[in-house]
C-alpha cells in the first residue's frame, strides 16, 4: 500500500511538473514567434504557417489572411513558416524564389529588403526580452518585493571575509565599484566571482574601509540532482521579516527595474558562458528541457511568482541564445544580412548552405551536453 500511495504521488509530481513546465515553455516560445510574426505581417510578408512544437500537427484551423496555425504533438518548440521558405528554419526555398509570379514576390520574405528582413529576424529575440521585462514588472507591481540590507549578521570562521576582518555589524555598500543596495546585490556579484579578488568597501561605526577579498569556490547543490559552482565569503545576513523593507512598485519604476534585471541576467549568462569557453567554470552547469521542467515544478510549487520569475528567465535565456550568430538560429539570418550589408549582395546559396549544416552540428553537440547534463534530474528524480 504505501509503495503504491508513492506511486500516485510521484505520478501527482510528475504531472505538476510537466504542466509546470509547459505553461512556460508554450509562453516564451508563442510569444518569440508571434514577434516574428506580427512584423512580417506588418512588412506585408505572407507567413504559411505559425507552428507551436515540432513534428505531425495535432489540432490547427487557417485564418482569413490564409496562415496556417498548427499544435504540433512535440511542445519544445515552434516555428514561423514564410511562404517562400523551404522550411521551418526559414531557408529560402530555390525552385520558389525562381518560379515566383509578380504577386507572389511581393509578399515574399526573401524578397523584401534587407532592412526588412533583419526587423522581422530580430523581432523574435526582441519579444522575448519584452517579454521578461513584463513579466518582472508585474512581480515588482503585484506581489512586491523584500530587500534586506547587506549588513553582516555573523562572520564564519577562518573565512575569506573573516580573514579580511570583517565583523557582525558592517553593512557593505560596494563592490568592485558597484553600489550594494540589499544582500542579493551582494550575492550575485560573489557568487559569479569564485577565485576572483573583490574590493569590498563596508561601512563601521559611520566610516568607509575598503578591503581586498578573495570568494571561496564552493560546490554547493543545485536541488536538481547537479551540482554548481559558486563563490562564498564566509558571511550571513538577518532575513527575518523584521530586517528588510517591503515595497510594491509603480507601473514606471517596475517597468525600469524588469529592464534592469533583464540586463543582470544577460550579462551574467554572457560572463558564465565566456568562463565555460575558457575552462574557468565547468560545462555541466547547462541545462536543457528536463531542468528547465525541474526548475518550472520547483518554483511551481513554490507560488505562482516564483513560475512566473523563472518564464522571465527562461524568456530572456530563449532571446539570448537566439541571438548567438549560428545557423540556424536568428543570429545566424542576422550575421547572413550583416555579411550581404559589407558585400552588397547576398551569400550564395552554397555559402549559406554550408552554414546552415556547420550551425546544425554545432546546435546538435549542445543539445546532446545539455541532455547529458540532464541525466543528473533524471537521477533525482529516480532518488539516486
Amino acid at each position: 500500500m504505501e509503495q503504491l500511495s508513492a506511486a500516485f504521488t510521484s505520478l501527482g509530481t510528475g504531472l505538476f511538473t510537466l504542466v509546470a513546465f509547459l505553461f512556460v515553455l508554450s509562453i516564451v516560445v508563442v510569444v518569440h514567434e508571434m514577434g516574428h510574426f506580427l512584423v512580417a505581417r506588418w512588412c506585408g510578408v505572407k507567413v504559411d504557417s505559425f507552428a507551436m512544437g515540432f513534428g505531425r500537427e495535432i489540432f490547427g484551423w487557417n485564418d482569413s489572411k490564409g496562415t496556417r496555425w498548427r499544435i504540433n504533438w512535440m511542445p519544445l518548440g515552434g516555428y514561423v513558416k514564410f511562404m517562400d521558405d523551404a522550411n521551418g528554419a526559414s531557408m529560402p526555398s530555390a525552385d520558389m524564389i525562381a518560379n515566383m509570379t509578380p504577386e507572389q514576390r511581393a509578399v515574399s520574405f526573401h524578397a523584401k529588403p534587407l532592412w526588412k528582413r533583419a526587423l522581422v529576424i530580430f523581432a523574435g529575440p526582441f519579444a522575448n526580452f519584452l517579454l521578461a521585462i513584463a513579466l518582472l514588472a508585474s512581480l515588482f507591481m503585484i506581489w512586491g518585493v523584500r530587500t534586506f540590507p547587506a549588513r553582516v549578521e555573523e562572520v564564519v570562521a577562518d573565512s575569506p571575509a573573516a580573514r579580511a576582518g570583517l565583523r557582525g555589524g558592517d553593512l557593505i555598500v560596494n563592490v568592485n565599484g558597484t553600489k550594494i543596495a540589499s544582500f542579493t546585490d551582494l550575492l550575485r556579484i560573489v557568487s559569479v566571482n569564485p577565485d576572483q579578488e573583490l574590493a569590498v568597501t563596508y561601512e563601521r561605526n559611520e566610516k568607509l574601509s575598503t578591503v581586498r577579498i578573495t570568494p571561496e569556490r564552493k560546490e554547493e547543490s543545485d536541488g536538481l540532482g547537479g551540482k554548481i559552482q559558486v563563490g562564498r565569503l564566509g558571511i550571513k545576513s538577518s532575513n527575518t521579516p523584521t530586517s528588510g523593507t517591503f515595497r510594491r512598485y509603480g507601473p514606471i519604476e517596475a517597468t525600469v527595474l524588469g529592464a534592469k534585471e533583464s540586463v543582470f541576467i544577460v550579462t551574467s549568462s554572457l560572463s558564465a558562458l565566456g568562463k565555460m569557453m575558457s575552462g574557468r567554470e565547468n560545462a555541466n552547469q547547462l541545462g536543457g528541457p528536463l531542468k528547465i521542467a525541474a526548475v518550472a515544478g520547483k518554483a511551481a510549487s513554490v507560488g505562482f511568482d516564483s513560475l512566473l520569475n523563472v518564464a522571465a528567465l527562461v524568456s530572456v535565456s530563449v532571446g539570448l541564445f537566439n541571438l548567438f550568430p549560428i545557423p540556424p538560429l536568428d543570429g545566424g539570418h542576422l550575421m547572413f544580412y550583416a555579411a550581404e550589408a559589407i558585400r552588397g549582395r547576398p551569400l550564395s546559396d552554397n555559402a549559406k548552405e554550408v552554414g546552415f549544416r556547420m550551425g546544425f552540428a554545432l546546435i546538435l553537440m549542445l543539445v546532446m551536453l545539455v541532455m547529458w547534463n540532464d541525466r543528473l534530474v533524471v537521477k533525482g528524480w529516480m532518488g539516486g
